[in-house]
């Protein structure tokens, strides 16, 4: 698969865009465990222009986790051009359009998943950001905006068209939200289309190394892109790409690694945050990263309330010592 100048050597694996989880912390974790690409948070381009700290600190990309997309999201053109000059500075390989969030607030505005209610909007959109950028640009999207608005094939082409080097698509509507089963068959739809050329990612309920094999074979998608089943598993990346290259499936990590990950990932989060930010946003990922643990609600307790550095990595040293030997449950 290749985007732009970035050629991947096998079948590649992206980290999703997420907000308040794919930050510079968190994707160290996951290129260590060997994923191919990953994406920023996404960025308010209002935010952007308008110097906002949170967006621009969002920009941070660092050499050892490249390749990196900076996601944007936005519904005024001039405003998305003027974004996409502020990314550019900040040199990462890719730049993303974020055609696909849910959430209530963005698409109100017509920004991300909303603009699936206008497609033509959409495509100019899209085309005005090609041209005013030298970088890739990608895009993010979903199948439509409710079941029966489904036009994912035309929609791929005609941004193909206008000049994006690959597009992902997670397989629900907007109406659906993250409920029911993602629906890949509009995605092998868009695969199979003779009229284009550009990759096609899959994305949409990729949470074991089997499925992972499965939606590839059965979808024929050029790369898996993963999002909340990386959440406090990193790992996922490293699992997937050992099955696929073997056929068998690698042990679940052990509490000596999920601790080493979450010492890192807390230490990295104030570094990157400053002390009280990156605490309080660290408390989301404790229990993806214990879960399996018996009885280990009193320990998240602590970890959610606690807000002294020194006493939260004692808790997590505690937590190592306590369950040290016992074998953690698959769920």
């Amino acid at each position: 698969m290749k985007i732009g100048p970035i050629e991947f050597d096998d079948f590649p694996l992206l980290l999703a865009p997420m907000e308040d989880v794919s930050d510079p912390p968190f994707r160290a974790l996951c290129k260590e465990q060997g994923c191919d690409m990953m994406y920023t948070e996404f960025i308010s381009v209002e935010g952007l222009i308008r110097d906002a700290k949170k967006s621009v600190q969002k920009l941070d990309i660092y050499n050892y986790e490249r390749p990196v997309g900076i996601q944007i999201f936005g519904a005024e053109i001039d405003s998305m051009k003027r974004a996409a000059e502020i990314v550019e500075e900040a040199e990462p390989e890719v730049l993303d359009i974020n055609f696909g969030c849910p959430v209530k607030k963005v698409v109100c505005r017509m920004a991300g998943a909303g603009i699936l209610q206008d497609i033509p909007r959409m495509v100019k959109l899209t085309a005005e950001i090609v041209k005013s950028t030298s970088l890739p640009v990608t895009v993010k999207t979903r199948l439509g905006w409710d079941q029966n608005s489904i036009k994912i094939v035309e929609v791929a082409e005609r941004l193909q068209d206008v000049g994006i080097h690959a597009i992902a698509i997670h397989g629900r509507t907007r109406k659906q939200m993250y409920k029911g089963e993602a629906d890949w068959s509009y995605i092998r739809e868009v695969k199979e289309n003779p009229r284009l050329f550009i990759p096609v990612i899959g994305n949409g309920d990729i949470d074991s190394p089997e499925k992972a094999v499965q939606y590839k074979n059965e979808y024929g998608v050029d790369g898996l892109m993963i999002g909340r089943a990386s959440i406090g598993n990193p790992w996922i990346f490293s699992q997937i790409k050992h099955y696929v290259r073997t056929g068998q499936k690698l042990p679940t990590p052990s509490l000596t690694e999920k601790v080493r990950a979450v010492k890192q990932h807390l230490k990295h989060s104030i570094e990157w945050k400053g002390e009280r930010l990156g605490i309080l946003e660290m408390r989301r990922h404790y229990t993806n990263y214990f879960r399996g643990l018996r009885n280990i609600k009193s320990f998240r307790s602590k970890l959610v309330t606690t807000d002294d550095p020194k006493d939260l990595f004692e808790i997590i040293d505690e937590i190592e010592f306590h369950y040290s030997g016992e074998e953690i449950m698959t769920v």
